[in-house]
Parts: structure tokens; sequence; C-alpha cells
């Protein structure tokens, strides 16, 4: 029983880790790395999948290991979150809540910020 709650709350993290690639505010590498470990714990076959993943698993593989996060993904993310952040506030009718998106937006900079950054392998 424990080993399918541990699947279905994997794949429940896995999608929210892909919805957020697209959306600002959803973060993509904390479901990420709950996906993982949820897959861990409930098939080994799904864990192996994620890392073994062309895109994904690199990620996962490199931030378990104490890596970081490549310098350029920094930096895209945020390119990308702060413009939408500002969009968001700007088609947001209620003025006071346009503040509170402050929050997300300095909490994840400052989460990207702290992670060790990868450096380039050399060749």
């Amino acid at each position: 029983m424990t080993r399918i709650l541990y699947n279905v709350l994997g794949t429940l993290a896995l999608i929210l880790a892909v919805l957020g690639v697209f959306l600002p505010l959803l973060p993509t590498t904390p479901f990420l790395l709950l996906a993982s470990a949820c897959y861990l714990r409930g098939s080994p076959r799904m864990h192996h999948w994620l890392l073994s993943h062309r895109i994904l698993g690199p990620y996962i593989r490199d931030f378990e290991a104490g890596m970081g996060i490549p310098l350029r993904t920094k930096l895209l993310a945020l390119a990308l979150m702060w413009p939408s952040l500002a969009l968001s506030a700007w088609i947001m009718p209620v003025v006071w809540a346009r503040w509170l998106l402050l929050i997300p937006g300095v909490g994840v900079t400052i989460y990207l910020l702290r992670l060790p950054t990868r450096t380039p392998k050399a060749p």
C-alpha cells in the first residue's frame, strides 16, 4: 500500500515539476527532487527511468551529488521568472496583492543564488 502511495505522490510531483517549467510561480526543482525520492521508495524502475531521462536526469543526478546547477539554467530561470511576475502584477486587479508576488520572486531568487553553480567540465 505504501509503495502505491509513493508512486502516486511521485507521479503527481513529476507532473507539477513539468508544469513548473512553463509556469513561473511553480518551482521545478523541488518537485523533481520529491518525485525522485518518492520513486526511490515506491518503484526502482521509475526512479531509474527518471535518473536516466535525457532532460530531467542530469539535473537530479548533479543536484544529489552536490554539484549544483549550471549558471545558464540559473540565469534563464531568473530571466523568465521576473518578467512573468511583472506581467502578473500588471494584470492583477487587486493592488495590494501585486506586492505579494514579490514573496515568491525574492524567495526563488535567493534560493537559486544560494545553490552551488556547476562549473563546466573540462574537455
